[in-house]
């Protein structure tokens, strides 16, 4: 099957566009919430945005699965497959944090070609396909950085893995020229922009990390589980992003 249209990386990025107006109709107002079974909190902004562009892509696309946060699964083994993360970061947009995010990607034969980085808050659209990357319709590239010694360095979800790879959350704490501790999407993005050159997450989905894949490539990145393997369906929580494969390399040494 051939690659996908580049009209759909416009579709995508105008998708994102009107997800976020969505969020932001319930950002910073109360809201109840929910706690879902693996402890992460739902809320009536995450599950309006999912049925949105659930809509949307049924709409246009009625023969392409669909995979949500909310929503779960349908047609997961069909040729086009959607993954949608209405509200990455529900505790940010729960907290009236603008870092919140809606995570969008489009897999072909279960191969991420499309991804989408949403900040409704911060207006700004992070989106890429082949060698294609832009923020906000300009284009985007990774900064090349090659040495973890010299580098900007962040760490996704450090409490989880703090607790469950206390060796590998030690050497980080001491890795990179500098560290940020982060949470969410908003540090890959940044990754692919050129403004940070690292990122390493931990305990994710695959909605949180498959639409990080197609974008952070595109920008001239690499992105892989803690192993160095690509990026499925079936991967774990645990991910690299890097600004070049030799930075990628040495982070590499650390957690695999």
């Amino acid at each position: 099957m051939r690659d996908p249209d580049p009209d759909l990386l416009n579709y995508a990025t105008r998708l994102a566009q009107d997800a976020g107006q969505v969020a932001l109709q319930y950002f910073r107002k109360p809201l109840d919430t929910e706690i879902k079974p693996d402890q992460s909190p739902v809320t009536v902004a995450d599950k309006a945005v999912e049925d949105f562009v659930r809509a949307r892509l049924m709409r246009d696309f009625p023969d392409d699965g669909i995979f949500g946060e909310e929503g779960g699964a349908d047609g997961l083994a069909r040729q086009r497959l959607w993954v949608i993360d209405p509200i990455d970061g529900t505790r940010s947009f729960l907290s009236g944090h603008p870092g919140f995010g809606f995570l969008l990607a489009l897999l072909q034969d279960r191969v991420p070609k499309i991804g989408v980085v949403g900040m409704p808050a911060m207006g700004e659209v992070y989106a890429g396909m082949g060698n294609l990357a832009l923020c906000n319709g300009l284009p985007i590239r990774v900064s090349g950085r090659q040495s973890l010694d010299d580098a900007m360095l962040y760490i996704n979800e450090a409490e989880p893995m703090r607790a469950e790879q206390p060796a590998v959350f030690e050497r980080l704490a001491r890795a990179g020229a500098t560290r940020r501790f982060a949470h969410d999407c908003y540090p890959h993005a940044l990754l692919a922009a050129g403004h940070i050159d690292a990122v390493v997450d931990y305990n994710l989905q695959p909605y949180d990390f498959l639409p990080l894949c197609a974008l952070i490539e595109a920008a001239g990145g690499v992105i892989s589980d803690w192993h160095g393997a690509p990026l499925t369906l079936q991967s774990g929580g645990a991910v690299i992003s890097a600004a070049s494969p030799g930075l990628h390399a040495e982070i590499l040494e650390i957690t695999s």
